[in-house]
């Protein structure tokens, strides 16, 4: 947003009033409407300042805390893994199979 000069707001104000069939005269009355215009256009780009600084940390902690939540539930990896085709076959729970030779061999020592 762009910020408020100060004297714009007292321009518009001007402006409407006339419209409205109210004609702003230099005075007293219209030093302080003018003091008060200037004031409110320092709050409202005070509060833009503040407004854009609050979204910009807030983004930051919601960034934090995604990145939390991803390395808390994301998928553990085996401290050994190996790459695909690295020789030995692995079954779905990662243990090695064993051939078939060797599970004929092991029944017929328990006969």
């Amino acid at each position: 947003m762009k910020p408020i000069q100060k004297d714009e707001l007292y321009q518009n104000l001007s402006e409407f009033l006339k419209g409205k069939g109210i004609e702003l005269k230099e005075g007293a009355y219209t030093k302080g409407i003018h003091a008060g215009c200037s004031l409110l256009a320092d709050a409202i780009n005070l509060s833009q300042t503040g407004f854009e600084r609050a979204k910009t940390g807030l983004g930051k902690k919601v960034d934090q805390v995604r990145q939390v939540i991803h390395e808390k539930t994301a998928p553990k990896r085996s401290p050994k893994s190996r790459p695909a085709g690295s020789g030995a076959s692995t079954n779905s729970k990662g243990a090695a199979k064993k051939s078939p030779a060797k599970k004929r061999a092991g029944k017929n020592k328990s006969r």
